[in-house]
């Protein structure tokens, strides 16, 4: 009886990560060129969509420190806590963590003559930035983002 309870037990965990992994997958974003165009203004087409990069040390959210959490700009999938950014001296909002697993994606980016990682918004494709080995403690992490790929929820 015991061995079937575990069993049971193991059965139902698996199933309950199943169901949190397909309901992360139903969500995903799909629109065409011309609805995101429609939907985003000129720079966050042209950040998000067409992988660009705003200049330094010009974003919203570059000096911003209001608690809460930052959001996808193209489908507000929760991204960074307020609470993992840093001020990093690059010119650009610095996290470092994402606000948990499976919300950003990450993509070998060998443009510009430069091995980096790009991330992506795991729920729409966006482009959000890059991320580099030489962030802060507890991860060493630094995630690198463009304002204009952000939306603020403030708390």
């Amino acid at each position: 009886m015991k061995q079937i309870l575990i069993i049971i037990i193991a059965f139902g965990n698996l199933i309950s990560q199943t169901i949190e992994k397909d309901k992360f997958m139903a969500e995903k974003v799909n629109k065409s060129e011309t609805e995101w165009q429609t939907c985003l203004s000129p720079e966050e087409y042209r950040v998000l969509r067409n992988k660009g990069t705003e200049a330094a040390f010009t974003g919203k959210y570059y000096r911003h420190k209001e608690n809460g959490t930052y959001v996808c700009a193209a489908c507000d999938n929760e991204l960074f806590s307020s609470k993992t950014k840093f001020d990093s001296g690059s010119g650009w909002p610095s996290f470092y963590e994402a606000i948990s697993e499976g919300k950003i994606k990450y993509i070998e980016d060998k443009s510009l003559g430069m091995s980096r990682v790009e991330i992506v918004c795991a729920k729409c494709d966006s482009h959000l930035g890059h991320v580099f080995d030489d962030g802060p403690n507890p991860t060493g992490k630094r995630y690198c983002v463009n304002s204009a790929s952000l939306d603020f929820n403030k708390k």
